[in-house]
């Protein structure tokens, strides 16, 4: 469960309704949980996934099935809620970032449609999940880098589609707050991994990826993986519960600037593969494929300035982290759990 400061819980009106998008995704699905056990009375969960594709999702919660690309939808989302937690993105891992940045840029529209709605409806507080793509790629070319800081966003140069769309719904999230007095928060989130998410079909990311691949290679005896890149991009990646902390800290705070929410523990691909393995008691010959999508070579998070807005930055660490994600998938690959594959 995500703590929150006494003080600050004090001032949380938990009979407000509270509307989570995105409900039927990975961190969607955590953050419904997480509010449920922190006695939110009244939570809508929106996704535009049928109920029986969704993550997670719970009797006593009110869950619709919208597509919040359009307007009206987005006005029936929001309509009597008080706060809303706008999670929803058409988005996946590298391979389909890279191979879909019109459906990426597309998801402006449930942002924009959105914040329109929340003003309509006399919405109090509105959090936007942004990323660590908006920062300008040509400080993360190399393995040997240093750590982003919220200001490096600008002069902007972020990631192509899914980059430019989430710098563009942070402005305006920024302008909304300026022009109409809605308290928007934004977090930029470096990485989330853990389990109930997507593992496999062509959305998965980095962690879940190497959890499936080395789960079927110890479970198949092939005794080989294939790794995208040549294993020395490096990255930092944050554990779902440390994510939901962070959410919920910078939701309720009165930071109106754009803030990390990342840990600032920095490996490799190939040092990831060796946490992975150790915890699954494999080790495995390792395929590099060259030409798969690798994304920037070097990104952290620099966590300054959350340190001092919230005092308190994600401290759970990677293997304690990849122990549970790796647990999780492994069990759904022996009981012959399968996840929609991406469409071509």
């Amino acid at each position: 469960m995500a703590t929150i400061p006494a003080s600050m819980e004090a001032s949380i009106d938990k009979d407000g309704l509270v509307v989570v998008t995105g409900a039927g995704g990975f961190i969607g699905g955590h953050l419904v949980a997480d509010l449920r056990r922190r006695g939110f009375e009244h939570i809508r969960a929106i996704d535009a996934k049928p109920l029986s594709e969704w993550f997670q999702s719970f009797g006593d919660v009110e869950c619709r099935q919208l597509d919040l690309a359009g307007l009206d939808a987005c006005r029936e989302a929001a309509e009597g809620a008080a706060y809303v937690f706008n999670l929803a993105a058409d988005m996946g891992g590298m391979g389909f970032i890279e191979a879909n940045k019109a459906l990426c840029m597309l998801s402006v529209l449930i942002n924009t449609h959105l914040l329109m709605a929340c003003r309509e409806a006399g919405a109090e507080r509105f959090f936007y999940a942004s990323s660590a793509c908006i920062y300008p790629i040509d400080r993360q070319e190399t393995t040997d880098v240093a750590a982003l800081k919220e200001r490096d966003a600008y002069p902007a140069l972020p990631e192509d589609g899914y980059g430019w769309e989430k710098l563009f719904s942070e402005r305006m999230c920024l302008h909304f707050s300026e022009d109409f007095g809605l308290k928007a928060r934004v977090a930029r989130y470096h990485n989330v991994y853990g389990p109930n998410g997507t593992y496999e079909g062509g959305r998965e990311k980095a962690p879940a990826a190497i959890c499936r691949k080395v789960a079927q290679a110890k479970l198949s005896g092939t005794n080989e993986i294939e790794i995208w890149g040549d294993g020395q991009q490096r990255r930092s990646f944050m554990y779902i519960d440390d994510c939901l902390r962070g959410t919920e800290l910078l939701m309720w705070s009165d930071v109106q600037e754009p803030l990390n929410i990342g840990s600032a523990e920095l490996v490799s691909i190939d040092e990831l593969v060796d946490l992975v393995e150790h915890i699954a008691g494999v080790k495995l010959n390792r395929r590099y494929k060259l030409d798969a999508p690798q994304g920037v070579r070097g990104r952290n998070s620099d966590n300054t300035l959350i340190r001092e807005r919230l005092g308190w930055e994600p401290s759970i660490s990677l293997r304690e982290g990849l122990e549970e994600t790796y647990r999780w998938v492994h069990d759904q690959i022996v009981a012959g759990r399968t996840q929609p594959a991406l469409a071509s």
